[in-house]
């Protein structure tokens, strides 16, 4: 090891101590056993950055710590795997075992201890001393000297109030209140974020499930244009190219299948986890043709953003900090006043006097002492007056974020509006796109095994009907997280008592 580090090696000890070297050679002896006792001690307690720059760090705390994080790994929440659970059933379970709840909610927690601390302010302080000793010393008088013990026992009170502070403590509680009431809106928050989440990933598995059963029916389409190729060619109607063909076809509809199976394992695995569960858990849902898909918004954007100017949590918690800072200022203007606190110390003591060969003593009695205290700094170097300034400065820029999460939050609802109505109109395209393409399939089936069509038409217009199919389900699937988008974005989604229709 460098000279440099907290530990030596045996050896270098001994080159430089020949006590060392004779505790050593003479067997364990005291200095020898404190001096690898100390050198354990180090070993232990150094703690220090990787030693080299181009290895990984390693060390005996890392085996601690993962056995420190194995207590935290995921409870014994699981999820029913017979129930079919509905997008409401889904929300109150993330709810429930969302660990970002309970963060949220211990947050608030927390800022409620420090309105309860600010408000302990108002009221005085009573605390309690007792003492008990005994002195012994010898006296000395003409005679000789006599040994003196004192035994004494004291009892004291110490009372302080602030009587007043022109506002200071106010403004300190009202500061207090209003961080409790930001972290509050902050919970709601959380949970307007978590459904919003739920329900994204609730709608992405959806559409894997609807694309699955898609891609299953291109499967069995590609089936059959391969099917009707073989007849052909059985008959001398058809050429190996052509079958070569549908089997490539076929082929690749077997290869779009499994794509989308891992896309919706992949699906299923994130709203697991968004619930609170294993990733690993197996969860049913309603089927994607029962999920109603809405037809219009059903209000005006400008209602839409008064709504959500009125009840968005991260805004309101916008407008408590400015509660905060304006209590701050409060506090700021208190210091250029005095103020008067009132101390008060009443002592119980017993003191007993013992003197060898000479009579004995004891007194009991009650002292202690009053007082009011003025203060007030008359001169301070402008902290009085910068503090100030500085409260003045957080209340504009509080009332100035305030004014650019208004206008953020209309311009996201402005933005989920249209994009809703944007997928309203893809919607009816995608359906008009699916009908067209499904009498186009078949016709172009029909006419090939008539032999009025080739096998590279029937080919085109399966691979169109398979894209007619995404894009129906994608339409669909859009329409439903973009409604739910415009809930978020409104703050909806955390109102229960609201009566409009929600996703």
């Amino acid at each position: 090891m460098s000279e440099g580090g907290y530990v030596f090696s045996l050896t270098r000890l001994r080159k430089r101590s020949p006590i060392v070297d004779r505790a050593i050679s003479s067997g364990p002896s005291p200095i020898a056993i404190l001096l690898l006792i100390v050198m354990a001690a180090n070993r232990a307690s150094a703690q220090g950055p990787p030693a080299l720059p181009d290895r990984p760090w390693h060390s005996a705390d890392e085996r601690q710590i993962a056995l420190e994080a194995h207590r935290f790994r995921q409870s014994g929440f699981h999820i029913d795997a017979e129930k079919v659970y509905s997008l409401a059933d889904l929300i109150d379970l993330a709810e429930a075992h969302n660990p970002e709840t309970r963060v949220a909610w211990e947050n608030a927690r927390v800022q409620a201890a420090a309105l309860g601390i600010s408000r302990s302010e108002l009221y005085p302080t009573l605390s309690a001393v007792a003492l008990s000793g005994v002195a012994r010393s010898d006296a000395g008088s003409r005679s000789g000297f006599y040994r003196q013990t004192m035994p004494d026992s004291q009892l004291t009170l110490n009372l302080n109030y602030a009587i007043f502070d022109f506002g200071a403590r106010r403004g300190r509680i009202d500061a207090a209140s209003a961080r409790l009431l930001a972290t509050n809106f902050g919970f709601n928050d959380v949970h307007r974020q978590l459904i919003y989440k739920v329900q994204q990933a609730y709608y992405r598995l959806l559409n894997a499930s609807a694309e699955e059963t898609a891609a299953r029916a291109s499967l069995a389409n590609a089936h059959a244009v391969q099917q009707a190729a073989e007849e052909r060619l059985k008959n001398g109607l058809a050429t190996l190219p052509d079958v070569l063909e549908a089997r490539s076809a076929t082929a690749q509809a077997q290869y779009d299948l499994q794509a989308v199976l891992g896309a919706e394992q992949i699906a299923r695995g994130d709203l697991t986890t968004v619930l609170g569960a294993s990733a690993a858990s197996m969860i049913r849902m309603q089927p994607f043709s029962e999920v109603p898909t809405p037809e219009t918004v059903g209000e005006t954007v400008e209602l839409i953003i008064d709504r959500a100017i009125d009840q968005r949590p991260d805004l309101q918690a916008d407008v408590a900090g400015i509660r905060e800072a304006n209590a701050q200022r409060k506090e700021a203007r208190a210091a250029y006043y005095p103020s008067l606190n009132l101390s008060a110390s009443p002592t119980a003591e017993s003191l007993n006097l013992l003197q060898k060969n000479l009579p004995s003593g004891h007194i009991a009695d009650l002292a202690g002492g009053v007082a009011l205290s003025l203060n007030w700094t008359i001169f301070d170097g402008g902290a009085r007056k910068n503090r100030l300034a500085q409260a003045e400065a957080q209340i504009r820029r509080a009332e100035a974020q305030v004014d650019a999460a208004r206008d953020q939050i209309a311009n996201e609802v402005w933005t989920a509006y249209s994009n809703l109505n944007t997928a309203f109109l893809q919607r009816e395209a995608a359906t008009a796109l699916l009908d067209a393409a499904t009498q186009s399939y078949a016709a172009a089936l029909e006419s090939y095994n008539y032999g009025v069509r080739n096998l590279l038409d029937v080919t085109a217009a399966q691979k169109v009907l398979a894209q007619a199919r995404s894009a129906d389900i994608l339409a669909r699937t859009q329409v439903l997280a973009s409604l739910s988008d415009l809930a978020f974005r409104a703050g909806d989604l955390i109102q229960v008592d609201e009566k409009r229709s929600k996703p």
